[in-house]
């Protein structure tokens, strides 16, 4: 019995590892093709991660959070300029 829940454990942390380090375009057709499969994309516990992983870019640009992309600069912002003198003498 010992036996079966270890190797049940390295099973699931092995496709969680996989999962996430899967880069995003293979693992937003995946997810899709998961969605699909009869009971888990339907009300499943992993309904919820499979739906969002399916889901276009978030809107940052990454896949580490869902949070939106700060404003950017205008262009005609003045911009500080630091100068930095040397402190010793050639």
């Amino acid at each position: 019995m010992q036996h079966l829940v270890v190797g049940l454990l390295v099973a699931l942390c092995s496709v969680y590892a996989l999962w996430s380090l899967m880069p995003t375009a293979l693992r937003r057709p995946l997810a899709g093709w998961l969605l699909r499969v009869p009971g888990v994309g339907q009300g499943g516990p992993l309904a919820s991660v499979l739906h969002r992983a399916a889901a276009g870019p978030s809107a940052c640009g990454c896949d580490g959070c869902d949070a939106k992309p700060a404003a950017r600069p205008r262009a005609d912002a003045a911009v500080p300029i630091r100068i930095h003198r040397k402190s010793g003498r050639r």
